[in-house]
């Protein structure tokens, strides 16, 4: 679960940083995204990183449902009442879920669009007016943006756990982990909330 969820979270800054060239220029953003659709270490990639959220999402199902089962109905008899339990932390799944729904939609607007017609041979679309076309829309703007800040609470508990879970942090490196957690998610949707919007 954590290996799978660092590869995620190291792909989503290759990510953000391929789609802020849209910020720059069209012809800029466009030139990025063919180059990442004709890159062969890319396209080698692209089932590994299928098969990184795949075992991602499944181990993340199993654990909730062990989760679940070993604690029975008697699971909220005793609360957390010091605050040490984040809000995240108690709602990952959840969290998972619309990150899932988010990414779905996504692959629909974009990556079928793009990798999935050049992969198959069809006709070509132009990157960035395909982005412009979809965040054009308000209501496509606010699914995005609540698939992100969904993104980020995500990110906010799944940054340094994935480091605690292997063993690499203690008291002295948890604060600071955690701290990093926050600005690492907070960079990541800031970067993706603002191609939105500018889109």
């Amino acid at each position: 679960m954590s290996i799978s969820g660092l590869f995620l979270i190291l792909f989503l800054l290759v990510h953000l940083c391929a789609n802020l060239t849209s910020l720059v220029s069209a012809d800029l953003f466009n030139q990025t995204c063919r180059m990442m659709g004709s890159n062969p270490f890319i396209l080698a990639m692209t089932p590994v990183l299928a098969a990184g959220m795949a075992i991602h999402f499944l181990v993340a199902g199993l654990l909730t449902r062990y989760n679940f089962t070993a604690r029975g109905a008697r699971r909220y008899a005793i609360r957390n009442k010091d605050g040490a339990i984040s809000w995240a932390s108690k709602n990952m799944f959840v969290l998972g879920l619309i990150i899932l729904g988010g990414l779905a939609l996504h692959l629909l607007h974009f990556w079928s669009k793009m990798q999935l017609r050049d992969f198959i041979g069809g006709v070509e679309v132009d990157p960035y007016e395909l982005l412009r076309y979809y965040f054009s829309q308000w209501h496509i703007v606010v699914i995005y943006i609540v698939w992100i800040v969904a993104l980020w609470f995500h990110l906010t508990h799944g940054f340094w756990s994935a480091f605690h879970t292997m063993g690499l942090s203690n008291q002295k490196w948890l604060k600071l982990l955690q701290t990093a957690s926050y600005i690492y998610a907070t960079i990541i949707a800031a970067g993706f909330i603002t191609i939105v919007i500018a889109g």
